[in-house]
């Protein structure tokens, strides 16, 4: 007897906390992944916890405001950390920590998308 493995995750950038589409309660493991990718106050709010679709698009709102902010930083760091009177050496180690967090928060905005996209055709197809 052979055994075919089937997954829905095609895509490499499918979060590892997340379950496979369409298996037992991945939509609740979708929504706690996604809550942590939003500020804790939006919690509170009910529509946001019983609509995984509203959370996933806030959290691809929340992502790209990071991702600017962060290239911002990067962007700014040159000019602006020597007017504070750090040193060389801590300036380029943020520079690179900044660089870091551009890539890392890349990944994480191409995640949420994969997470819309599954949450999105789950919820038409019903």
């Amino acid at each position: 007897m052979t055994m075919t493995l089937t997954t829905t995750r095609t895509r490499p950038d499918w979060p590892c906390q997340v379950k496979t589409p369409g298996s037992y309660d991945w939509e609740r493991s979708a929504a706690r992944w996604l809550r942590e990718l939003v500020p804790a106050r939006y919690g509170s709010y009910p529509v946001l916890m019983r609509h995984p679709v509203l959370l996933a698009r806030h959290a691809q709102i929340q992502v790209q405001h990071e991702i600017r902010v962060a290239r911002t930083a990067l962007q700014t760091a040159r000019a602006e950390l020597p007017t504070l009177g750090l040193p060389e050496s801590v300036i380029e180690h943020t520079i690179k920590m900044y660089a870091a967090e551009v890539l890392q928060l890349q990944h994480i905005a191409r995640s949420v998308r994969a997470v819309t996209e599954a949450l999105v055709g789950h919820s038409t197809g019903r």
